[in-house]
């Protein structure tokens, strides 16, 4: 994946497209406001300084080839909503993750997760060449596991005390994965149905 390459991913519904440095404005209500939406993070956007923190680091680690960082546009709110990411990128591997997803209280369980999953596992299957695409989340994080579960996920084990999250406390992380061949054979068609209504 040449993450140098200005890629925006969008439908109906969702609008993903690079974060930058002045998206900072769009974001920063979500810092003030809504500081528990990082409570399961290995990083904390809560709070201004925080969030400008938060996507420096997403822009240089774009930079440096490791992960492309974008920023959620709702269409059907008419407003941003939260970030997601592909990180990890293993060119040499045709394998990357998925994760660094968060969207304000307002557009969770809108159906707008959806959309975006589809959209990102589209693009790196279909147009990446990407083998393996990778989840992971705090075991404590249900909500999160059980969302990865019904986009066709398989569970694939437990790393104990994994990492040390935001609140300096280690975490046992899940891992999750889809690839190519699954997506093929029955995951497109079934998230896409769940999405839109109808197969591709």
């Amino acid at each position: 994946m040449d993450t140098k390459k200005e890629i925006i991913l969008e439908d109906d519904r969702a609008l993903l497209r690079p974060l930058q440095s002045d998206d900072f404005e769009h974001l920063k209500i979500f810092s003030i406001q809504e500081p528990e939406l990082w409570d399961f993070s290995l990083s904390s956007a809560s709070g201004e300084q925080n969030m400008k923190t938060y996507i420096e680091k997403a822009i240089q680690n774009r930079e440096a080839g490791l992960e492309y960082p974008f920023i959620v546009f709702d269409k059907q709110a008419g407003s941003y909503a939260g970030c997601t990411r592909f990180y990890d990128i293993q060119p040499a591997h045709h394998s990357l993750q998925i994760g660094f997803t968060w969207y304000g209280k307002a557009f969770q369980r809108t159906g707008l997760n959806r959309h975006c999953k589809y959209l990102l596992l589209s693009y790196a299957f279909d147009q990446a060449g990407i083998e393996r695409v990778e989840f992971r989340a705090n075991l404590k994080n249900e909500r999160s596991i059980l969302a990865m579960q019904s986009i066709g996920c398989t569970k694939e084990g437990i790393l104990r005390s994994h990492v040390v999250n935001a609140k300096g406390e280690r975490r046992d992380s899940i891992v999750l994965s889809i690839l190519q061949n699954e997506w093929q054979a029955s995951v497109q068609q079934m998230l896409f149905q769940k999405v839109y209504g109808d197969l591709p």
